[in-house]
């Protein structure tokens, strides 16, 4: 019972990932769409930073601050 419960496991995950592989291959230019906040238009225009900002220092009280917080756009 067990072994069958494996096999039909395998199954569903071995066709969901042969149809993303699918989608990404034959689709012109297809590719994962990028979910860094650095590159992804969408996640900027709604305000959503990098963890990485907040990680290094992107703070008023923190002068170092990062590369890409508005500390060194002055």
């Amino acid at each position: 019972m067990l072994l069958k419960l494996f096999i039909i496991s395998a199954i569903l995950i071995g066709l969901a990932l042969a149809g993303l592989a699918i989608s990404i291959l034959l689709k012109p230019g297809g590719q994962f769409p990028d979910t860094h906040v650095g590159h992804n238009k969408e996640m900027r225009k709604r305000g959503i930073t990098c963890a990485r900002h907040t990680d290094t220092g992107c703070n008023p009280v923190d002068t170092r601050g990062c590369s890409g917080c508005a500390l060194n756009k002055e």
